[in-house]
Parts: structure tokens; sequence; C-alpha cells
């Protein structure tokens, strides 16, 4: 095991090298970080919007970039949150475009492979759009729905509300109650793929606020049991299909 650093000179002879930094900081690296690359490296980086970040690093010259992002993570931060297995049966995606090195994708999806991920490839600009729906989308809304929560639990109510709080609510609040300069940076980098998202989402809401008001129980059930039915799919996704490499 190396050490733990942050000194780039540990870079040296590295022949994979992995950038987990926030997205605002991988987007404006830093030139000490830049210079430390060892020449011909594999470089990839974790980040959870791989549009901007390929304009950044895509055509950077001296090292072969690989877009990736384990979608796996905690509510903690730094290194002495690390977690064994935190990457174990979780996609692992990266989004390679024709000047993408074949074998540097070859050597990161190695990574993600020996981790346990499970690899996935598509075009930038898709992936972008699906962490909004199924990443950043929901860092916001269980963020209203805390906020909901405690103003609806104000005074009399509030040592009730938070007494009253269990399983389901932990469930549905733990990305909004995660890091906010996190969630700050997904939202700013991914904006316009996120706001498709909200709007979706607002839609969403509205057409089950309306089957209350009309007391349109059997209606709100018909929704219900087709979420109960989409759930599955989502936790446990079908393997997609082989896709070639580019170029």
């Amino acid at each position: 095991v190396g050490p733990v650093s942050t000194d780039p000179g540990v870079l040296v002879d590295c022949g994979l090298v992995v950038i987990a930094l926030p997205l605002d900081r991988l987007l404006a690296p830093d030139p000490a970080l830049l210079a430390a690359l060892p020449q011909d490296a594999v470089v990839t980086d974790v980040g959870s919007v791989k549009g901007l970040v390929l304009e950044v690093w895509g055509q950077r010259p001296g090292i072969r970039f690989v877009a990736s992002h384990p979608m796996a993570g905690t509510a903690a931060a730094g290194v002495e949150a690390g977690e064994a297995g935190l990457f174990r049966d979780r996609p692992w995606v990266a989004t390679p475009v024709d000047a993408t090195d074949p074998g540097a994708l070859a050597a990161v999806r190695a990574l993600a492979e020996a981790v346990g991920g499970r690899w996935l490839t598509c075009a930038p600009a898709d992936h972008d759009a699906a962490v909004a729906l199924i990443s950043h989308l929901p860092v916001l809304v269980s963020a209203a729905l805390l906020k909901a929560a405690d103003r609806g639990g104000e005074g009399a109510l509030a040592a009730l509300v938070r007494g009253l709080a269990s399983s389901g609510f932990a469930d549905t609040t733990r990305v909004g109650g995660g890091n906010p300069d996190l969630g700050t940076l997904m939202a700013r980098h991914n904006r316009e793929a996120l706001l498709a998202a909200l709007a979706l989402y607002r839609q969403e809401i509205a057409a089950l606020e309306k089957f209350v008001q009309a007391g349109d129980w059997p209606e709100l059930h018909r929704d219900l049991l087709r979420t109960h039915e989409l759930r599955p799919a989502f936790l446990a996704p079908p393997e997609p299909a082989p896709q070639e490499l580019p170029g």
C-alpha cells in the first residue's frame, strides 16, 4: 500500500492515476498536479459530470485520459471515510470518445472490475442526462423533503415529527443531508440537464397532488401500482448490450 499524501510527487512512476477531486478543482486543475502526472500515464477521474471534464482533460497532451464515474458513495468525505467494498456491484461508467486510447480504456475497465464494479460505457451527453435524473435530481428532491418536514413540523409538532422519523424518512433524505458543496457543484456543472429533470419531477408531483385534491383514489392507486412495478428495474437494471470501442 502506497503513502497517503497531497504531495504530487507521489505520482512518480504511476502507470494509472485516478483523479478524485471536487468538480470545481477537477475543471481547473492545479498546475503542480498537471506537471506531476507521468508522461503517457493512463489518467481517469470520478467526477459526476462528463461533458465539461472531457473539455478540460480530453485533449491534454502527455496523458491518456479516460473520463469515468463510479456510481457509489456515502455522505462522508475524506480519506478517513474510505469503505471496503464500496464499489462492489455498483455501476462504473466510462464515456469514451473518438480520441480515447483503447488501451487506456481497457486499463480503467480492469481497475473498475478489480474492485467489483459493473462496467458500462456511454456517450458523455447521455451520461450527464442520466445522472441528472437518478443522482443529481434526488439530491434536490431529498433536500426539499427535509425542508418540508422541518417547516411543517414547527412549534409543538417539532419534537414529534423528529421522534417519529424512521427508516423510510432516513432512506429518502440521505442524499439531501449529504455534502452541500458536492450537491451545489453537481447542480452548477450539470445545470441544463438538471433543470430538465426538475421539470419532469414537478409534473409528476402536480399529477399526484391532483389525484389527492380530487379524491381520485383509484387513479392514485393505479399510479402507485405503476411505480411499484417500475422500481425493481432501477435497483437491478439489465446488463447493457455489448458496445464497440470508438475509433
